[in-house]
């Protein structure tokens, strides 16, 4: 079969799922259908959004479902009625239950965020750059009743620049996933391809990230500390305190262009010029943008001089 034969509903949510949905049309593959969640409410405002995968589908003319659950009859005979070749998912964000996993020619496949098996689950992009990973990449795989357990069909590799944020790994994974698939469903369904079963042995996990997940400790030194801010920027932001306020901090770098005298870890040990570099229990972060409880987000280089040298953070 060639692409134009192979009769696809596409399942996935965010931009990274809208990234390679868009990589499978300018390819010409035949998208019959694309499934997301339910349109939300975003901002203070809570204006009802439709996801971007929704947006694209629509601009495409392709007809876009938005079941609460894929595990009703509706869902099922919804999917069953396009007769698919192929389901692709894409961070769509529900399990799909077996009958639907069975209603395809081909399966199910899915690309995921990670080099399985590591980093299975629900935030494999965040805990790649938590772990300060030098390497990621996206594995597209057959999908089976568990979490991300399948037989894996391809990989590619992305490295990880030491101050890119899950927003822009996100990008990065998305783009390579879309040429990923795009470069692996025909080989796959004409069976010039060979699944291969992952190594339970190797497999990692990681679960939803929580609010709290974003309070950190200065005793870390300031690579972990890093890691943090950049990890969850978008969400829930990575949080210190100040004089029992709290303190978002949202971009940071390590600062390695000299040294100062010792301070305890949460110190501020410069504050000028824009510069506002705080000890840590191993080196020295430089803040770049910060947001106090009931202020507004600011760039250091506008509120750097507000704070003084010895200004403690985390108390």
């Amino acid at each position: 079969m060639n692409k134009s034969d192979i009769k696809i509903v596409f399942m996935g949510t965010p931009e990274f799922a809208s990234v390679c949905l868009d990589t499978l049309l300018e390819a010409k593959f035949n998208v019959v259908a694309v499934v997301s969640q339910p349109d939300k409410p975003v901002g203070r405002k809570h204006v009802i959004t439709p996801p971007p995968t929704k947006v694209r589908a629509l601009e495409a003319g392709i007809p876009v479902f938005q079941p609460d659950s894929m595990k009703t009859d509706e869902s099922y005979e919804e999917i069953k009625k396009y007769s698919p070749d192929l389901i692709i998912t894409a961070a769509y964000g529900k399990l799909l239950p077996e009958r639907v996993l069975n209603i395809p020619t081909y399966g199910c496949i899915n690309a995921h965020g990670s080099l399985l098996p590591k980093y299975r689950g629900a935030s494999p992009v965040q805990m790649a750059i938590l772990n300060g990973e030098a390497v990621t990449g996206v594995t597209v795989m057959k999908m089976d009743i568990g979490m991300d357990t399948g037989d894996m069909i391809s990989k590619v590799e992305v490295p990880i620049d030491e101050n890119i944020d899950t927003d822009g790994l996100m990008m990065e994974l998305a783009k390579a996933g879309g040429e990923l698939l795009v470069n692996t469903i025909e080989d796959y369904v004409n069976g010039k391809i060979a699944p291969v079963p992952q190594d339970e042995a190797l497999s990692t996990h990681c679960s939803m990230i929580k609010p709290e997940d974003g309070i950190f400790n200065w005793n870390d030194d300031a690579t972990t500390i890093h890691n943090k801010v950049r990890a969850l920027k978008t969400w829930p932001g990575a949080q210190t305190s100040l004089d029992g306020k709290r303190v978002k901090v949202y971009e940071t770098a390590i600062y390695r262009d000299g040294d100062f005298d010792a301070a305890p870890a949460g110190t501020v040990v410069k504050a000028h010029k824009g510069d506002l570099i705080v000890a840590c229990g191993n080196g020295y972060l430089k803040i770049l943008e910060l947001q106090l409880e009931g202020g507004k987000r600011l760039k250091a280089i506008d509120c750097a001089h507000n704070y003084k040298v010895g200004t403690v953070f985390g108390n």
